[in-house]
């Protein structure tokens, strides 16, 4: 097939061409990856006249005819390269993280991840001459970040930000497709649909990656589509408990029989109102805090800062608590017990880690059960281990609940014991 944007048959076989072409890179997707036939189903190609590219919705993946053709006149294998990319920002989720990020700064990380897999996969219809030059910087940037994922990248550029000159640089290179409806609100349905997507492809994968070499990559990435997430604020309220405060409750007060009194007895109401209500509050639980050598402390002040800034945003402290901030790493190292709001406030602005030894998360779970032995605490309801996850974990599941938080995914690491809860802190992602 020739495909010639200037022929003779005219602009309104334009259209055709194009459709015709992308048709022709869809096959070559499916010949390669024949486990993306549901990703090419769930988002087909669609023209967008005047688009001047490519540009994914996370329902469809959108192309100007006339670039199409351009790019198949002057380098066939951009348009394989350019559909496959917008399919994998779909599948990896990239446009539905991006009302809540640094805009700029996602963009780039999420190509940056795209165009790795790509060159991973090594389909020999979506090479380009420049593929050394960009795995060259691939290969630096995975070891200034950890990994390639969209999720590591972002996280590594927003503490290290890029020199304008750098970043525009990188994103030129990296650039294949308008990320502009990325900002456009997706329905529930399309987003359920994609993450099903995310794990039927991950399932699918690991048959056809028996005997295979490039995939590492991607299934790092649907890792992170696909992992569950939690609500890290709706976590934290299963700590709470009901107790009384001093306080008029509105609920209770009924003001007909209240202005009834009034009306008839001058200055007499019938009913006072109550000076006390029921809520759920905070009032007792306990964090540890592994301060070993592989947890810095700026991480650590992280998720303090992160785990009081959700407990005060909720309103959710008692005027009274009793909390206890643990730090240890083979062996108890600190217990700072904290009474009010005030004393969490003190502690965030003044408080010093120490330790930075090994880690081993038994010596916390043994002290707890001291303290509860000694009347320290009267209905503990929980327990919150920020640590990196690489220590000792105790066998013996205790009576209250246990959260065991990080920062960041390691797919390294030990997983939870099954009895606790994981739940990642990406405050950025």
């Amino acid at each position: 097939m020739t495909a010639n944007a200037g022929s003779d048959s005219g602009t309104d076989q334009i259209p055709f061409l194009a459709a015709e072409v992308m048709g022709l890179a869809r096959d070559d997707i499916l010949m390669h990856l024949r486990f993306f036939a549901p990703v090419l189903a769930v988002l087909p190609p669609r023209e967008r006249p005047g688009l001047g590219g490519f540009a994914g919705t996370g329902q469809f993946c959108l192309y100007d005819s006339r670039h199409v053709l351009k790019c198949y006149q002057e380098e066939p294998g951009l348009v394989v390269r350019s559909y496959l990319h917008m399919l994998l920002h779909g599948i990896f989720f990239h446009p539905f993280q991006y009302r809540k990020l640094e805009r700029d700064i996602w963009d780039l990380a999420a190509d940056l991840a795209v165009e790795n897999v790509i060159l991973e996969l090594g389909l020999k219809g979506t090479a380009l001459p420049w593929d050394k030059n960009l795995g060259r910087e691939l290969a630096v940037m995975e070891d200034k970040a950890g990994g390639l994922t969209a999720e590591a990248l972002y996280r590594y550029f927003i503490k290290n930000p890029l020199p304008p000159e750098e970043g525009r640089r990188l994103r030129s290179m990296f650039y294949r497709d308008v990320h502009a409806f990325w900002e456009e609100k997706q329905p529930g349905p399309v987003l359920e649909q994609l993450r099903k997507l995310g794990r039927q492809v991950k399932t699918d994968l690991k048959s056809f990656a028996r005997g295979r070499s490039g995939i590492k990559s991607l299934e790092r990435n649907l890792e992170e589509v696909t992992r569950e997430r939690y609500d890290y604020g709706e976590i934290l309220r299963r700590f709470t408990v009901t107790g009384e405060e001093m306080a008029v409750s509105e609920d209770e007060f009924d003001y007909i029989y209240y202005t009834y009194g009034l009306e008839q007895y001058g200055n007499l109401p019938l009913i006072e109102p109550l000076e006390y209500r029921e809520s759920r509050k905070v009032k007792e639980f306990v964090i540890a805090v592994d301060t070993s050598a592989s947890c810095e402390g700026t991480a650590v002040r992280t998720f303090l800062q992160k785990t009081y800034s959700i407990l005060k945003e909720q309103e959710n402290f008692f005027t009274r608590i009793n909390v206890h901030i643990i730090q240890c790493d083979s062996q108890i190292q600190d217990d700072t017990r904290l009474t009010c709001q005030e004393d969490l406030e003190a502690f965030l602005r003044e408080g010093k880690l120490t330790g930075f030894g090994a880690t081993d998360f038994r010596p916390v779970f043994e002290y707890v059960e001291k303290l509860r032995e000694q009347g320290e605490f009267e209905n503990l309801k929980g327990l919150i281990y920020f640590t990196d996850g690489y220590g000792i974990y105790p066998e013996r599941m205790p009576d209250y609940q246990v959260i065991f938080a990080f920062l960041e995914e390691d797919e390294n690491r030990a997983p939870v014991p099954a009895w606790s809860m994981k739940v990642v802190l990406e405050a950025e992602t």
